[in-house]
Order: structure tokens, then sequence, then C-alpha cells
């Protein structure tokens, strides 16, 4: 694998992170997670935003254009001789030595790494979806980053253990649905669209807010809010989303059988979602 490490394109196992950056010594990064179709970024502009916005939180100097970073990620991309690709874009704070920072990062390092992705079926393997006993924990500041503070759903994940057609749901403190582990919740009862409110400290998911603009196309209804569990288990249909699995049902909830594993709600906006993709957008 080809990496792409502040400018140079390196062999994988010859990229490296200085001790001193803080993104290894405190987590201060961010990432996204791009998906490339035939050599075409997919909601790049979506990615890049959000992205700017963390940043700028941060108070990282924003060294690149959305050009920029697009035209590094296809270099990555074809480095890798792929086609279609899981683009994986990490943004550190640089090496900046032991100690927090006062006056923000002025030298982030940026690395880009890219990997295939297997075709998805048609439909997709559904999968459980399994509560976790950890809480999603609050946002790191006013709002939730993608940020490489991602130990609360390392230990889901660790919890969960070896479940390949498994998915971790979280719920909050205050017992709200979250999201899963590596993704964004939707069920939908009665033709009605429901999923949690970035209130409860979920993610802005790009793959999410793609999905309600989808359903807005479409004339679903669609609710955003504070749902605890039950909820989830009175639901028609339940799917989860994310960019690289797009939208995959989930055929159980806690061992509770969803009553339309891959229902006409989720077919409809998966076949929208299919569409988007070929057309580019």
């Amino acid at each position: 694998m080809q990496v792409y490490v502040n400018g140079k394109m390196v062999p994988a196992e010859e990229a490296a992170v200085s001790v001193m950056d803080h993104g290894f010594l405190y987590g201060v990064g961010l990432f996204e997670t791009v998906r490339v179709y035939r050599r075409r970024l997919f909601l790049w502009e979506d990615h890049y935003a959000r992205l700017c916005s963390g940043l700028l939180a941060l108070r990282f100097a924003v060294p690149w254009s959305a050009e920029e970073l697009a035209d590094a990620i296809l270099q990555t991309v074809e480095a890798n001789d792929l086609e279609n690709a899981y683009v994986r874009l990490s943004v550190t704070g640089g090496p900046e030595g032991v100690g927090l920072v006062t006056g923000g990062y002025p030298r982030p390092s940026l690395y880009i790494f890219a990997k295939p992705v297997p075709p998805i079926a048609e439909p997709p393997s559904p999968k459980r979806l399994i509560t976790v006993s950890i809480p999603r924990q609050t946002s790191e500041g006013l709002r939730r980053y993608k940020s490489h503070n991602y130990l609360n759903n390392a230990l889901a994940r660790l919890e969960l253990g070896q479940e390949p057609d498994a998915e971790g749901l979280f719920v909050t403190h205050d017992g709200f649905l979250a999201e899963g582990i590596v993704s964004n919740l939707f069920w939908v009862r009665s033709g009605r669209l429901y999923t949690p409110s970035l209130q409860t400290g979920i993610l802005d998911g790009i793959t999410r807010r793609h999905v309600l603009s989808l359903a807005a196309q479409l004339g679903i209804a669609c609710e955003e809010g504070l749902y605890r569990q039950e909820d989830l288990y009175r639901a028609d249909e339940v799917f989860l989303t994310n960019s690289v699995m797009e939208i995959v049902p989930a055929a159980q909830v806690d061992g509770q059988l969803v009553p339309e594993t891959y229902g006409p709600v989720t077919r409809k906006l998966r076949t929208a979602y299919r569409q988007s993709v070929e057309l580019g957008k």
C-alpha cells in the first residue's frame, strides 16, 4: 500500500508519525472517510466543509483547498491502482512537542491511505444490531467532531467482539438512542422515517445528511428527535448508514426480529442512493 504523507507518496511500512505529533500524544486530529467510485470522489464538498469546520474550531491552519485535497486523494487512489476505494484522510496537530498548545496548530500533518472496497451485494447483507453497555459519550466540545479521540468506539467494538454481521448500538447516559459504533441509525414506523437528533452527541454523518436529503426529495416524512430503545423495538424497518457500507438494513435489534428486513422505505432510499452515486452527486 502507498500512503500519502505530507505531500509525498511512500510505502505503508515506511510511513511514520512523529512521537511529538499532537495527534499521537493527545489525539488532536480529525479524519474523513471518503468513498471513491470509478476514481470520482463522492460527496466531497460535504466532507471538505465538515473537515474545515472542525479544523477551524481546533485552531488548525487550513493550508489546503478542496481541490488540492481532492487531488491528493486521487493521487493516492491511483498510486494504489484502485478504481473504487475506501479513503481515510487524517489531519493531525503536527509535531508540537510535549505540552498542550495555547495558540493553535500552524503546521498540521496530512496523511491519506486508500483501500479497495469489495462490491456491495444487492440486496445488501443485513446486520444484527446489539446494544452495548458503554454509553455514547458526550461531544468533545460544543459539538461532536470526527476526531482521533476514538476510545469510546474502540471499547464498544471490543465489547461486541468478533461478530462480522453485527453492529453495536450506543445509547446515551440518559438512555436515548444514539448511533452505531461506525454508523448512523434510522428506522421506519408506519411509513415515517426516524433518526436520533444531533442533540444526543452523535456524529453529523455525511451519509446521514445525504439520506435525509434523499428522503425529502422522495417525499418521505422524517423526524429527528430524542427516542428510547422501545421506539426502535416497535419499528417496521431499521437501517444503518456510513460512507463505506452506504445503506444497510438490520434484521435484528437485540435479538428481536425486525418485521421487514429490507422494507419498502429502505429499498426506495437505497435505490435513490445508488442513483446519486451513478450521477456523482
